[in-house]
């Protein structure tokens, strides 16, 4: 690796890089100050967000299967097969979409045949891959570590081809990690958790909120030890629990009962919850609207919201997932060229319509210059004899 450093050094100029400071191995695991939130933990994240968060799960699941839908340009059959496969049982791309948008970092081996040709892109789990910095803080490879073992794939092999592919998205405090939306929308994800459990309990209870009972015998006295500890043992037992709910209370003398919890409305939870689900909207890139959350006007209707989605979300995001790719296979496809399609888009139709229809009217332009602002390939030249055929 020395000497490929150096090499690859020598053909890329004298100039030094500027060292970087080495990440610790998972990016997503660090304390706060006293006094601050608790430490935000990958996979218990994800487990309160994807797994137990309806609008969490949506709104990654929209992104991400919008992404693996997409239709792409016309490439390399080769480098089609790669990007449309399967990476363990799913599409390559969205499977990369979820990691970005959960973690903030996609990371892709690359395998290879006995000729060294690519052969599948198989898409690793980004809580289990740490960089491995080398002397000046730069990556000079991977690990990954699973089950007790720890697998170190190199950055570049012998050939100097790159064995792995490491998309991220913008991280202002580190080098080797990105931050993912999931990181900015773990407190809206926990208050909407909280604000479903409180809903539920309290639809446990015939939607009566907890209270207490109150003695007041009028001659001063308290009750006894005995009397104490028999009243709770039947509260206990015949009143508590969804199953008891309902139950009417039959009251002695001097007893009385006093709600303690404010109501619904004081508390006004569905307005609490719906709040959250518009944090976390927003921190994934979706439109409330799409996700069917009340009260949001923000767009005129579906469509104008998915289009949104298309131009700030889904556009941008699949276009670092595809340069990603295409920088990391550039090796063995150096004219590959991976975007997605826009005219084969349903959501961008109007739009390419209007775009179509303002380059065709322009009659100061050729022919040439129309197909490079529609993002079209050149015209390939024709031969004398395909002219002559088309005279005939």
């Amino acid at each position: 690796m020395a000497f490929l450093d150096t090499l690859v050094a020598a053909f890329k100029g004298r100039d030094a890089r500027v060292p970087l400071a080495r990440g610790m191995s998972s990016p997503w695991f660090f304390a706060e100050a006293a006094g601050a939130r608790t430490p935000f933990e990958y996979s218990v994240a994800v487990r309160r967000a994807y797994l137990e968060n309806p609008v969490a799960q949506r709104a990654v699941r929209l992104v991400a299967e919008g992404i693996g839908g997409a239709p792409l340009l016309p490439v390399e059959p080769e480098i089609a097969a790669l990007v449309g496969a399967t990476s363990a049982g799913q599409p390559l791309l969205e499977t990369l979409a979820s990691h970005l948008l959960l973690h903030g970092n996609a990371y892709v081996q690359i395998i290879r045949d006995g000729r060294g040709r690519p052969t599948e892109l198989f898409a690793l789990r980004p809580e289990r891959v740490s960089v491995i910095a080398g002397e000046d803080g730069w990556p000079s490879a991977y690990g990954y570590a699973v089950a007790g073992r720890q697998i170190v794939i190199p950055l570049l092999d012998e050939d100097a081809a790159p064995g792995i592919i490491h998309v991220r998205y913008f991280h202002p405090a580190d080098d080797h990690y990105g931050a993912g939306c999931l990181c900015a929308a773990e407190q809206a994800v926990a208050t909407h958790n909280a604000a479903a459990e409180w809903n539920r309990q309290l639809l446990e209870n015939a939607a009566r909120p907890s209270g207490a009972l109150v003695y007041d015998a009028g001659d001063g006295n308290a009750l006894s030890a005995d009397q104490f500890d028999r009243l709770k043992a039947e509260l206990a037992g015949a009143f508590s629990g969804s199953g008891n709910a309902g139950r009417p209370m039959l009251l002695e003398g001097g007893l009385k009962w006093q709600s303690m919890a404010m109501s619904p409305a004081d508390m006004d939870f569905a307005a609490l919850k719906a709040a959250a689900a518009r944090d976390i909207a927003l921190a994934f890139g979706v439109p409330p609207m799409l996700l069917g959350l009340p009260g949001d006007a923000t767009y005129a209707n579906y469509r104008e919201a998915n289009r949104a989605l298309w131009r700030l979300t889904l556009l941008p995001l699949s276009a670092k997932i595809l340069a990603g790719l295409g920088e990391g296979l550039a090796a063995w496809f150096p004219d590959a060229r991976l975007a997605v399609d826009l005219d084969r888009v349903p959501a961008l139709a109007e739009d390419r319509e209007r775009l179509w229809s303002q380059v065709s009217g322009a009659g100061f332009l050729d022919d040439a210059e129309k197909r490079t602002l529609l993002g079209l390939p050149e015209r390939k030249a024709r031969s004398r004899r395909q002219v002559q055929e088309n005279i005939s």
